[in-house]
This record gives C-alpha cells, structure tokens and sequence, in this order.
C-alpha cells in the first residue's frame, strides 16, 4: 500500500521529456568514453609490442662518415664516454648496441645441380630480442643445430619483388617462399671455418639490417674470430617520445645521424593517446553534464512534491521510505543509459574491428573487460551520488520541522 501511494505519488508530476533528455544526454556520454577506452585498447596491439603503437618509439643512432675517417681506414664507432653520456640522458628509457659479426658471410641460395644458384656476400648483426618488431617461434639458437634463424628487412624483399626480379624477368617471390628455402650459409673468421643452414624466419619494417639471434652471433665471434673486438656502431635508444626536442638538439650537438625507422609510429601512438584522452575527456563533461540534468530534474520533481513529502513525513513515513521510489527512478534510468552504452560500444567494435584485423595478420583483439568495468564504475558512482543527493534532498524537507 505505501509503495503503490509513493509510486503514484511519483508519477504523478515526471516530466518524460527531462527524464528522456536526460537519459540520451548521458548514453552519449557514457557511450562516448566506453567507447574510447576500447578502441584505445583494441588499438594498441597494431602498434606495441612486437609488432604494433602504445610502445615507446625507437631511434638508431650512428655516428657520421666523413672523408677524413675514409681515408684513414677509421670506423665511425662509438667509444665507451660517448655511449655513458648518452645513457644518462633523460630522454633515454633503454638502449642497447647493435652487435656485429666480426666473420664473413657468404650465402648461397638454390644448387648448380637444378641449374639455378644465388651467391653473395652478406653480413650479420644481432640486437636484444625486446627491440624486434616481429614474432617467429623458430627465432631461437641451438648450439647443437646447424640451423641459424633470420631476420630480413621487408624493404630487401621488395627491392628485389620490384626492381631486381622485374628488370631481368625473374619470377617474383613470396614471404612464405622465402621461409621454405634454406640458406647455405659459409662462415669465415680469422681463426676458421664453419658452414651453417640459415632459414629467414620473418621480415622486419623497421630494423633494417640482417638479423641472427644474438646469443648465436656471440658464439660465432668467439669460436670464429676471438681476437677480433666488435665496435659499437649504431645503438638502438629506447624513448617515449621521438619528436622529444631534446633528442634533435643531443644529436645536432654531438653530430650523429638517426635511422629514426619508428619515429612515425611512435608519434602516432602519441598522438593516439592524446585523442584518447581528449575522447574520454569529453565523454566525461558530457555525462557529468547529464548526472547535473537529472539532478536538476528529481531536484525539481522532489520541489514539487515538497509538501505531500512534508505531510508523508509528518504521519509516520521515514524519509528512506519517502526516498526509496526516487532512488529506484535514478536506478532504473542509470541502468538504462549502462545497457544502452554497452550495447553501442559492441556494435561500433564490431565494425571497426574488420578493419584493425585487415592491418595486420597477427592481430588479437583487447579484451572488453576493462571498458565494462568502466562502465560499472561510471554506474555505481552516478547511483550512489544520486542517492545521497536525493537523501539529503529529502532530510532537507524533514529537517524543516526540527
């Protein structure tokens, strides 16, 4: 019975009209910052990790060549002062230096046997494995196998796709094709000889050099060349900002050149956490802007019924009781704009998301998971704000008889 007088009560002076507007007001807002945040997340897998855009940015340092080092046979290596001053640079998350084969390498591809054999001349170099940008589970060393991993330059492959093979008529080749081939492989140092079995593994976008684990290319320059030192030629510097003008100003000062492969990502992945920010902020203003209208709105509802509340509270009723059918107003309502944002946000990430998996052929999803429990925080803080503002709305008019 005093639910049904309340809930009559109630009814009796809503203003669809504001409870509508509001309702939209916010299931934009809300929608908007779910939004964000998901698309944040499902986006950062095409630009972090090993190969994806939330990592920070990577700079290949080298020094330059001039004439006067040409002529004197000097390599333009760093030495051990200038590789310290640049690791205590604030700009400088982590750094590491390219490793190169102190051996010669000679790579021989097909057999005379079938009439078709590729000989050349190559080279070696290894970098940690945390600054590829590809993944392979064959990239690994084996002691005991004459297997050797590598790493190409995606840019090798298409200079020969399109320019060597279609200027004397040879038959272009896939990425696929190229994994299944073996790589004779001669290796020349000052002490001996070893041959090995390369396979290329993957093709990297950014590092641009020919790459072996580098756990085997330490192994090789002591079996094969141990009195020879490798020199530090080009360091691979880990920062969070590449566009950072602290870094243009080090290198103009100290003259070196920067293969700054990863710069572009780097800054979009800036510029996508800015966007993100900015979304989810304006997402936020929106909602808090439509939490105030409907404030305004059971603020005005609670006015009107001022004195049927006073007289409800005056024969008896708490004001729990009298608030309880205002809470369940802002409940419902709030519980409406919540399923209303989480059904938005799945039908927006299933159209973008065929997009973002046509980008890359590794591409996996994030999880929803963190946008719902934003999602339920945004409710959860709304309700319980409504409820006290409504509770104190409603003490407001009781107090007035104290």
């Amino acid at each position: 019975m005093k639910r049904a007088l309340l809930g009559k009560l109630l009814r009796h002076h809503i203003n669809a009209w504001q409870l509508a507007g509001f309702v939209l007001a916010n299931l934009c807002g809300m929608a908007i910052v779910l939004a964000a945040v998901q698309i944040y997340g499902d986006a950062k897998p095409l630009f972090e990790g090993n190969d994806s855009l939330m990592r920070p940015g990577h700079i290949v340092l080298t020094k330059r060549v001039n004439t006067v080092g040409t002529i004197t046979g000097e390599a333009p290596a760093f030495n051990q002062k200038e590789i310290n001053r640049l690791r205590q640079q604030p700009f400088v998350n982590d750094m590491a230096a390219y490793t190169p084969a102190m051996f010669a390498v000679f790579a021989t591809v097909g057999s005379q046997r079938l009439g078709v054999e590729f000989s050349t001349e190559m080279f070696f170099e290894a970098v940690p494995d945390k600054y590829l940008d590809v993944q392979s589970d064959a990239w690994h060393y084996d002691p005991n196998s004459d297997e050797v991993p590598i790493i190409m330059p995606r840019a090798y492959l298409n200079l020969y796709n399109f320019g060597f093979a279609s200027s004397q008529g040879l038959p272009a080749v896939s990425e696929k094709l190229v994994g299944k081939v073996g790589v004779k492989l001669r290796l020349t140092g000052t002490r001996t000889v070893k041959l090995k079995t390369g396979r290329v593994v993957a093709f990297s976008r950014r590092l641009n050099t020919i790459l072996v684990p580098q756990a085997f290319l330490e192994d090789m320059n002591q079996q094969l060349s141990p009195d020879r030192q490798p020199q530090v030629s080009r360091i691979i510097v880990q920062v969070d900002n590449p566009a950072d003008e602290r870094i243009a100003r080090f290198i103009k000062e100290y003259h070196y050149d920067t293969e700054a492969a990863d710069a572009d990502a780097s800054r979009a992945a800036s510029l996508l956490r800015v966007v993100a920010t900015v979304v989810i902020a304006v997402g936020l203003l929106i909602a808090a802007l439509a939490f105030y209208v409907l404030l305004l709105s059971i603020f005005l509802l609670l006015q009107k019924q001022t004195s049927k509340i006073d007289n409800l509270l005056l024969i008896g009723y708490k004001p729990a009781t009298v608030a309880r059918p205002f809470h369940r107003l802002a409940t419902l309502l709030n519980l409406a704009v919540l399923v209303g944002a989480i059904v938005v946000m799945f039908l927006l990430r299933q159209w973008y998301l065929p997009l973002f998996e046509q980008l890359t052929d590794r591409y996996e999803p994030a999880s929803v998971v963190p946008a719902l429990l934003v999602a339920l925080a945004i409710f959860a803080l709304t309700t319980v704000l409504n409820f006290v503002a409504i509770n104190r709305k409603v003490r407001a008019i009781w107090h007035l008889h104290e």
